[in-house]
Parts: structure tokens; sequence; C-alpha cells
């Protein structure tokens, strides 16, 4: 037997090691489609997060003026790099709700004044039940609603500087 065939299975688990790296560090597909987008927001109401803001429910978002919807969380570390870009919207004149998860209110306050209170009215999610019914599978992650609380659009993961231009463009352009 010849002394490289003993390498063949180790170098065929380093190639099929590498393509499978390859594969996930450049996917074909970037973005997962919402199945919730032209869909109505799931009726609920959320507690109040902070008991100096106001609490959220369906009925926010059907007063005939979009809004932007973040879920975000004090202890996801991608909601804290968010914080500037979140600070933008709301100087913009974009009403920016949020939902926070899994989440207490003193750790919710020291987020907030780490990072900005871009916010409304946060909702208390504690069980994570508003989150799932909307359509999101993690933190941070934000919505775009038209007057009627209609979902618009979807962004997954942290709101970038680079992000800022088109979600302003698509927040013009929702129906009231």
């Amino acid at each position: 037997m010849k002394p490289w065939i003993k390498w063949l299975p180790f170098l065929a688990f380093v190639a099929c090691f590498l393509l499978f790296r390859f594969s996930l560090m450049h996917p074909t597909n970037s973005t997962v489609p919402s199945k919730q987008i032209g869909r109505a927001l799931p009726d609920f109401h959320l507690e109040p997060a902070l008991s100096d803001m106001a609490g959220l429910s369906t009925t926010d978002f059907k007063d005939g003026h979009p809004h932007f919807l973040n879920i975000f969380a004090s202890w996801c570390l991608p909601c804290a790099e968010e914080g500037a870009s979140l600070m933008a919207l709301h100087d913009a004149g974009i009403p920016v709700m949020a939902i926070a998860v899994r989440d207490r209110a003193e750790d919710i306050t020291r987020f907030l004044n780490r990072h900005g209170n871009p916010y409304q009215a946060i909702g208390q999610d504690q069980g994570s039940h508003v989150q799932i019914a909307i359509g999101s599978s993690g933190v941070p992650e934000s919505f775009l609603i038209d007057g009627q609380g209609i979902i618009r659009y979807q962004h997954i993961g942290p709101i970038t500087e680079q992000d800022l231009p088109q979600l302003m463009t698509i927040w013009r352009q929702l129906p009231s």
C-alpha cells in the first residue's frame, strides 16, 4: 500500500470542512423573507417595561401614522450596537416603539442610560409571546409598520449607520 493513501480520509475531511465553511461565509441569499410582510400586527397588549413609560399594544400602531418597532433586550450585545442608529431615526422624527423581551426594568434602565433612549413606548414581553407572534426570531429585530398596523418591512439584526438611508426612505413611503 502506498504511504499517501492513509492520508486520504484526512484530506477528504479537510476538503469537506473548507467547502462547508466557505458556504457558510458566502451564502447565496443573505435575506430571510418574512411571511409577516403585508399582514396586520397580531392583537396584543404589553404592560410597560418601565414605570415612567407607556406600554405597547396593537392599537398604538393603528393611529394613521407609520411607526418603527424595535425588538430588543438589555442583555443583547448587538442591541447595544444599534443605539446610535435608533437615536438617529428618533431625531429624524420617526416614532420608535419597542418590545423588550425577557428583561428586567432595572437592566433596561441601565441599558437606556448607557446607549440612549429613542423609544416612545416600551412593552414588556417576558415570555416572548408577542415577539414570536410578530414573526421575530431573535434580538435585535425591527419592523416598519404602516398607519393601519400592517407590517411593511422587517430588518433582522442590528440597525447600522449604513441601513439608515434605506430605512428612512421606506418609512417615508409607507401609507398612513
